[in-house]
């Protein structure tokens, strides 16, 4: 059962990073917007948690920079970082 969940959660997470690519490249949304750098860091973490849990090393790391990435945008947005 914890596999399928993982498997869901891993899947969910590269539904959201495509669908922000996607969005953004159709121009509804902004590479700016706070909405594409959520959906980047909870796909990021989806993945990382599905690679983790299969001993997926260099996917799960990528991702973990990802959302990393994500996190300084949203707090970038936030005027905290100039």
């Amino acid at each position: 059962m914890t596999n399928l969940i993982t498997e869901i959660i891993g899947w969910f997470g590269m539904f959201l990073i495509l669908l922000a690519y996607f969005l953004l490249i159709k121009t509804k949304m902004s590479e700016n917007s706070k909405s594409y750098h959520i959906m980047n860091l909870i796909g990021g973490i989806s993945i990382a948690i599905n690679a983790l849990s299969n001993n997926a090393y260099p996917p799960a790391a990528l991702n973990i920079v990802w959302s990393i990435i994500a996190i300084y945008s949203i707090i970038k947005g936030l005027k905290i970082f100039k």
